[in-house]
C-alpha cells in the first residue's frame, strides 16, 4: 500500500475554516449577502485609497483620454 505524505495541520485548518466559511454564506438571506458584499467593497476601497500609494493608484485610475494624445492618429503612420 503506497505512503501518503503527511498533511501539513496548517492546510487542514484553512480547508476547514474555507468550508466553513462557506457553510455560513450559503446559509445567508439575500439581503445578508448583499450586506456582506458591500460592507467588504466600503472596506477594500478605504484600505486601497489609505495605503495604495500616489503612482500606483495613477496606473489604475487613468481614463481612455489620458493614456492617447487627442492628435494621436495624426502623428502616427498609421492610416485607415
Amino acid at each position: 500500500m503506497p505512503r501518503l505524505k503527511k498533511i501539513p495541520k496548517r492546510t487542514l485548518i484553512l480547508a476547514g475554516l474555507a468550508v466553513f466559511a462557506y457553510y455560513k454564506y450559503s446559509r445567508m438571506s439575500e439581503q445578508q449577502k448583499k450586506n456582506l458584499v458591500s460592507n467588504l467593497k466600503k472596506k477594500s476601497k478605504k484600505f486601497y485609497d489609505e495605503h495604495m500609494p500616489a503612482n500606483i493608484k495613477n496606473l489604475f485610475t487613468k481614463n481612455e483620454s489620458t493614456i492617447y494624445d487627442d492628435n494621436f492618429w495624426e502623428h502616427s503612420d498609421y492610416s485607415f
